[in-house]
């Protein structure tokens, strides 16, 4: 059963690069974080749109240096408290974090489920989520436009301006 009050977690990068980003969301995101990362300080003390350094700990040894980005509601993607973890790409890296996540209390989030919870939460509308889609799915540079301009709220744009048209009408 999916709960939209459950923390999630995901990678927010491609498999295979040098580095990876696992992006985790929800009101326990920063309590699970600090129950694997030993940085100078507790993540939860952190102020938003903050990076942090410091070691990921899997059964009291380092899996990895990363560095993590705090962010705090409402001021994230989601509108939830928010946390990215910068690390080295390696797939094993990657499989590890995603599992010490899971162990401490996120669970793995569905295709689409950030953009879905921004949605949710007010943050993009639905004419804006559907264009993170087509963001990511763009192949070319008039598709990329295209999608940039809508995730940006030019086509809800347009659109309310149409309907104060049509009520003044």
């Amino acid at each position: 059963m999916i709960c939209d009050h459950d923390t999630i977690a995901a990678p927010a990068t491609a498999a295979g690069g040098a580095l990876a980003v696992i992006r985790v969301s929800g009101s326990d995101a920063l309590t699970i974080c600090d129950r694997i990362f030993r940085g100078s300080a507790p993540l939860a003390d952190a102020g938003g749109y903050t990076v942090h350094y410091g070691h990921i700990m899997a059964d009291g040894r380092t899996l990895d240096d990363v560095l993590v980005t705090v962010f705090r509601a409402p001021h994230s993607y989601t509108g939830e408290d928010a946390v990215e973890i910068s690390c080295h790409g390696s797939r094993y890296i990657v499989r590890e974090l995603l599992a010490l996540l899971v162990r401490r209390g996120a669970r793995m989030a569905t295709p689409g489920e950030f953009t879905s919870r921004a949605f949710l939460g007010g943050k993009l509308d639905l004419s804006q989520a559907e264009a993170v889609a087509d963001l990511i799915a763009s192949g070319s540079r008039a598709a990329h436009t295209l999608a940039t301009d809508q995730m940006r709220g030019g086509y809800s744009a347009e659109l309310e301006t149409l309907r104060g048209e049509l009520l003044r009408l």
